[in-house]
């Protein structure tokens, strides 16, 4: 199958060791078919007067002592059936430990692909991802995967190894018999070929509905304290439990299918060996066959009937596996974000120019519609306008996040978009609305970018960023321990540590995302005053809803439904009719409205 050739990339190296487990439980098999000659042998041959047939048999005999020997000692051939049992497993112990040890680093092979591929997925992949889904197809998938090597993919070599070998040995022994014990052998296999089909569908439907549980639960969990502030705990279960009875109904009819499948193959099991026990005795009576042949016979169907039925589930854990690699390629083959191709790694200084720029994503509808501005190096701009006007957008089209439909974007009179991705994002820091902190310590989340600068650089940029007196006032200072995204600290507290995680790197250009939005006026002035008083002073843009934090911009874009509609300086904007100054009007009177108060 297609979908198992992919698998062959993840093998490399375990091949040999994956085979060797294969042929030892070839030869544990070996012993396994032995057994039951030996035994019937011994009966017929050694207890009883009938002539040896089998050459292997005859060979034991005479290496040992001959049949008269082995008639007085009988307890030799109960050693040898141990010994025999001993072997097979011994075999089977290497088949258990070289499968699992090469399916376990092809499990470990795939997760790393994935992670590794999804780190280098675009940011436009994130953003309409399902996390939960994610996860899934990272771990339970990959663990389906890994059973489905360890255990039943292995286990089908030895079995049509068996299969094969038994049939040739029964062959030999009867051809009569041959044909009664394969009887319903047809209808048992095409029954298991007809159960695969069904389940893997339910399988498939199981696996969407447990990823659909992840995903309430992963979401659950990351905004438990919205859903504490607003009391929807009831709401939060309710949906919960909605999307675990779904999962519980869908698993259901699979353990119900599984067990119809059992139960039905166990009694047309149960009446094959039957035949076998009726007729092979009725042979015996009338000294067609000998008793140690009907041993074998009986011996060797319960050998052959357990393969079959566990065809059933060998191949519905090949078609879970089957679903899974599918699931997992799905992520595999959406191309990845290529971030050096070009070679182009230019000194930027900071200078920005949009010309005609527009942008739409997707869905085609328009979000940004001929931008066209400048920026000369270590100036300071400011964005402001209505929600949804296209602001960040904007500067997201300045590190690469999105790609421009058309128009020009220049740094330093380079053209963007034939900047390295990854260069130009080392030099453009983003501050976004919405920080994100590891469950690190506080000077661990502020120098993540190069974890061996010195702490002399992670003092510096918390002053900056007016969070230093706030992280000496902890216990444990900068070796506090934030907690799962930042939970510790307060929404300011978080967006300065972002801050002073972005200004550490000391990029040329630096754009805060409405990333002051949760700090007070007078830490908002303090931290712009800081950034302004910096040696190599950045090219700053700021995009922010307040007129206070962008009224000292060298350059105020006012944006409204993708286009720029008005620019100059604050004194400017003030004193012409638009946007701005309706703005400035609305929260001029609120401010004074409070101080009132």
């Amino acid at each position: 199958m297609k979908e198992f050739k992919k698998l062959l990339q993840f093998a490399d190296g375990y091949k040999l060791m994956y085979l060797l487990g294969m042929i030892s439980i070839i030869i544990s098999q070996v012993f396994n078919t032995i057994g039951p000659l030996i035994i019937s042998n011994t009966i017929d041959s050694i207890v009883g007067n009938k002539p040896i047939t089998s050459n292997f048999f005859q060979l034991l005999v005479n290496v040992i002592g001959g049949r008269e020997f082995l008639a007085a000692n009988l307890w030799i051939m109960g050693i040898i059936i141990v010994l025999n049992t001993g072997l097979r497993g011994v075999f089977l112990y290497l088949k258990n430990t070289l499968s699992s040890k090469s399916s376990e680093n092809i499990a470990m092979r795939i997760r790393n692909k994935l992670y590794d591929h999804i780190q280098r997925l675009p940011y436009e992949y994130h953003v309409k991802a399902d996390t939960g889904e994610l996860i899934q197809k990272c771990t339970s998938d990959v663990e389906t995967i890994r059973k489905f090597l360890a255990i039943q993919l292995v286990e089908v070599a030895g079995s049509l190894f068996m299969l094969f070998f038994i049939l040739y040995i029964m062959l030999t022994l009867n051809k009569t018999m041959v044909l009664i014990s394969f009887i319903l052998v047809p209808f048992i296999f095409s029954f298991a070929f007809i159960f695969f089909k069904r389940v893997q569908r339910d399988f498939e439907k199981a696996d969407e509905s447990e990823a659909k549980l992840s995903t309430t639960l992963q979401e659950n969990l990351t905004g438990i304290r919205v859903v504490k502030a607003f009391a929807r705990e009831k709401y939060e279960m309710d949906k919960f439990k909605l999307r675990n009875t779904d999962y519980r109904n869908k698993v259901n009819k699979l353990i119900i299918n599984l067990a119809m499948y059992w139960s039905i193959s166990d009694f047309f099991s149960i009446i094959q060996v039957a035949l076998v026990v009726i007729l092979g005795s009725y042979f015996v009576i009338l000294d067609k066959m000998s008793l140690g042949t009907l041993i074998a016979f009986v011996s060797y169907v319960n050998m052959m009937i357990w393969p079959i039925r566990q065809m059933g589930r060998t191949l519905t854990d090949m078609g879970k596996a089957t679903v899974s690699i599918k699931r997992i390629d799905e992520i595999l083959v959406e191309p990845i974000e290529i971030l050096k191709v070009t070679g182009e790694t230019p000194k930027i200084n900071g200078n920005i120019e949009f010309n005609s720029v527009s942008f739409s994503y997707d869905d085609g509808i328009p979000v940004l519609k001929g931008i066209s501005f400048s920026v000369k190096a270590g100036e300071t701009i400011a964005i402001i306008g209505s929600t949804g006007s296209g602001k960040s957008s904007l500067v997201h089209l300045l590190p690469r996040l999105y790609e421009y439909d058309s128009g020009s974007i220049k740094i330093d009179g380079m053209e963007l978009n034939t900047i390295d991705k990854y260069w130009i994002r080392k030099n453009v820091g983003l501050v976004l609305q919405e920080p994100f902190l590891y469950a690190k310590t506080i000077k661990e989340n502020i120098k993540l970018s190069d974890p061996s600068m010195a702490d002399e650089r992670v003092f510096e940029a918390a002053k900056i960023a007016s969070i230093h007196d706030d992280i000496i006032s902890f216990e444990n200072q900068y070796e506090t321990l934030v907690g799962e995204r930042g939970v510790s600290l307060s929404g300011g507290q978080k967006q300065r540590m972002a801050i002073a995680r972005t200004i550490i790197n000391e990029c040329p250009i630096v754009i805060f995302d409405d990333s002051l939005s949760a700090v007070d006026t007078e830490t908002d002035l303090a931290i712009r005053k800081s950034l302004n008083s910096r040696k190599n002073k950045a090219t700053t843009i700021i995009i922010s809803h307040r007129i206070s934090t962008v009224s000292e911009a060298d350059k105020i874009l006012v944006m409204d439904k993708g286009k720029i509609v008005q620019s100059g300086t604050h004194d400017e904007l003030i004193n012409e009719e638009g946007l701005y100054k309706r703005i400035y009007t609305i929260q001029s009177s609120f401010e004074e409205d409070v101080e009132f108060e």
